[in-house]
């Protein structure tokens, strides 16, 4: 996934010939990324899979105005990132769940998840995530899932790298202790 390989589906998309083909290709190339990603963040997999054909719409949308100031990975998970805070904000206002409810009901779709497959530490980890604020939470799983440098993920979501590193550094303390207590 080279940022050359990206550049050429760039121009691949914006001429008209070939844009189907272009869009298909990084569909091919990120879909399942950007799933998890948005998945680390909604949870549920239904949700998981109307958010991401909201966000491959905005790309779609978008992409023929990209100005390649950034990678296109980073802004394909700044759309996605964008998207998923939108659709948790958007349940909460549509279920009137008050904010510090939100982490329960996610932890419940977690619990009742056919499609989850994991051990109970595994559970037990993702159930820790969930206690985080959002903003850790984010930070937490696309350092530690993603592998993403703290340079990418500041792009993604417009944060100093200290602060980051900071969320990052308070989120491994607080699943610690979590997983230590639990």
């Amino acid at each position: 996934m080279s940022s050359e390989s990206d550049k050429e589906l760039i121009r691949q998309f914006k001429a008209q010939e070939t844009r189907n083909l272009a869009f298909s290709l990084l569909i091919r190339r990120y879909q399942q990324k950007l799933y998890w990603h948005i998945r680390r963040i909604v949870i549920d997999h239904d949700d998981t899979d109307d958010v991401l054909q909201n966000t491959f719409i905005k790309v779609w949308k978008g992409l023929g105005n990209f100005r390649e100031e950034s990678k296109l990975y980073t802004w394909l998970y700044r759309i996605a990132t964008n998207e998923a805070l939108s659709f948790l904000k958007k349940k909460r206002t549509a279920m009137f769940i008050p904010m510090v409810d939100v982490e329960h009901k996610l932890s419940e779709s977690l619990e009742s998840d056919v499609y989850f497959s994991g051990e109970a530490i595994q559970k037990k980890l993702h159930q820790a995530i969930l206690k985080l604020p959002e903003k850790q939470r984010l930070v937490f799983n696309m350092k530690y899932f993603e592998d993403l440098k703290y340079e990418e993920i500041s792009e993604i979501l417009g944060t100093s790298v200290g602060a980051l590193k900071a969320s990052y550094h308070l989120a491994v303390k607080k699943i610690e202790i979590y997983l230590t207590e639990n």
